[in-house]
């Protein structure tokens, strides 16, 4: 990663940190731009006395932001959550997005979808008229290898996602992450009821519906725009 594109995701993760506000409970997304996002309201919490209460989507980031000093609780422990900040790997010109590089993609869903308004975080590579190149796919193990066989024969061209070890990658929910590798995602709504509808899929990492704001690091300034 270019020291440019990390002087985005610091700049952006800044920025976001300032829409949440004392008593909201927030969803703090994955990844490495929201790591900064986390260190922006860890330092408010220390410093503003800002009161908040933390819903992670994923086990890296509650031990993360707890370090800082942000309480943190499973989303079934809060009545609502008002506000999710969350980074995306690709967000298209249709406000839709592919999440889901850190294998968080379920549980920031799951966030995502119980939150009152969602901002995503990114810096200006993640821009692209529309999503391509990589899809993350959540699947049962059980089951598995004859859904990489019917990926395979869609011509969704999947691989295994696979550790230094060789081994398949599990996500905090002990499941398995294929990623398919599409040229270009012309309809991500069609594609996302495609995949959700096969036995053994738990989730995809196509985002589409969900997002509020999004706010994009430049080298020297910071972009919001707002979704329709």
């Amino acid at each position: 990663m270019s020291s440019t594109q990390d002087l985005q995701k610091i700049i952006a993760g800044r920025r976001a940190a300032e829409f949440v506000q004392d008593d909201m409970v927030v969803g703090i997304g994955s990844g490495s731009t929201i790591a900064h996002v986390i260190t922006a309201l860890g330092e408010r919490v220390a410093n503003e006395n800002l009161k908040i209460v933390g819903v992670p989507t994923s086990e890296k980031t509650r031990r993360n932001a707890a370090k800082l000093g942000i309480p943190m609780y499973n989303v079934d422990d809060v009545d609502k959550i008002d506000l999710t900040i969350d980074g995306a790997d690709q967000v298209a010109d249709d406000f839709s997005a592919i999440k889901g590089g850190g294998a968080a993609l379920l549980w920031e869903k799951i966030v995502a979808f119980n939150s009152r308004e969602n901002i995503w975080v990114i810096d200006q590579t993640k821009r692209v008229p529309k999503l391509e190149q990589y899809l993350p796919v959540e699947v049962i193990p059980y089951g598995s290898e004859q859904l990489f066989k019917r990926f395979t024969a869609d011509g969704f061209h999947p691989t295994w996602r696979l550790d230094q070890n060789g081994n398949p990658v599990r996500t905090d929910s002990a499941n398995f992450l294929i990623d398919l590798h599409l040229p270009v995602i012309e309809d991500p709504r069609a594609l996302g009821e495609e995949l959700i509808g096969m036995v053994g899929v738990v989730e995809h990492g196509l985002f589409t519906d969900v997002v509020n704001q999004i706010v994009i690091g430049h080298e020297n300034n910071v972009e919001i725009i707002k979704a329709p």
